[in-house]
């Protein structure tokens, strides 16, 4: 994005002509989420932001949308407060937060040594699967605590394969992140879920609730 800016601005454009269109068209105006993948240092975002504003300004002026990043790399977890400076959203990005923080390949795990780790017992789930809560859920909650510590309104979510398991789901809500992303097969598993850890969280339990 920074080394070839146009490939971004190409996208950008698209995407406000998209929104223009649409506002134009219905008279109300979608909700647009500009999200730039794989930030680790905050200036990078900084300078996409800026990237983004002028673009869309050019293609949709006076049209509201939000620009933030997807948190996929360690360091962007732990710079998540000068990250936030620059973000109106955070979505944690775990498939690859998962790859990034353990150093593995899931290509390279899976169906391989990791195998193994599940059947002696080194690994109680594949972490590609049900996040790691201890490590890389840790690093979650950290960029959550720092972002929101910045800026107190900050959305943040979670899109990748842990967005649809439930497990993962519960811990997302005690984390308190406002949202799940997860593929179209898993939805209803998500919904149930998520509806069983609010359930939690308020202190009532799933049959108490009528389920």
């Amino acid at each position: 994005g920074l080394q070839w800016p146009e490939i971004y601005e190409m996208q950008v454009r698209a995407i406000g002509r998209a929104t223009k269109a649409v506002a134009d068209r219905t008279g109300a105006p979608p909700k647009v989420e500009i999200m730039h993948p794989l930030v680790a240092f905050a200036e990078e975002l900084h300078r996409l932001r800026v990237l983004t504003e002028r673009v869309m300004e050019e293609e949709a002026p006076g049209l509201e949308y939000l620009c933030g990043t997807m948190i996929e790399l360690p360091r962007a977890a732990l710079r998540a407060g000068e990250i936030a400076a620059y973000a109106d959203f955070f979505s944690f990005g775990t498939n690859d937060l998962t790859q990034t923080a353990l150093g593995l390949s899931r290509d390279d795990a899976e169906g391989k040594f990791l195998t193994g780790y599940l059947e002696q017992g080194v690994l109680e789930h594949n972490p590609f699967e049900t996040l790691d809560q201890e490590g890389v859920g840790e690093l979650v909650e950290i960029g959550v605590t720092r972002g929101r510590a910045v800026k107190p309104g900050l959305e943040v979510g979670i899109c990748g394969e842990h967005g649809g398991d439930p497990q993962s789901i519960a811990f997302c809500n005690r984390v308190g992140l406002d949202y799940v992303s997860c593929s179209p097969f898993r939805v209803p598993v998500a919904r149930l879920a998520a509806a069983q850890a609010a359930l939690v969280e308020k202190g009532t339990s799933y049959e108490q609730a009528g389920g």
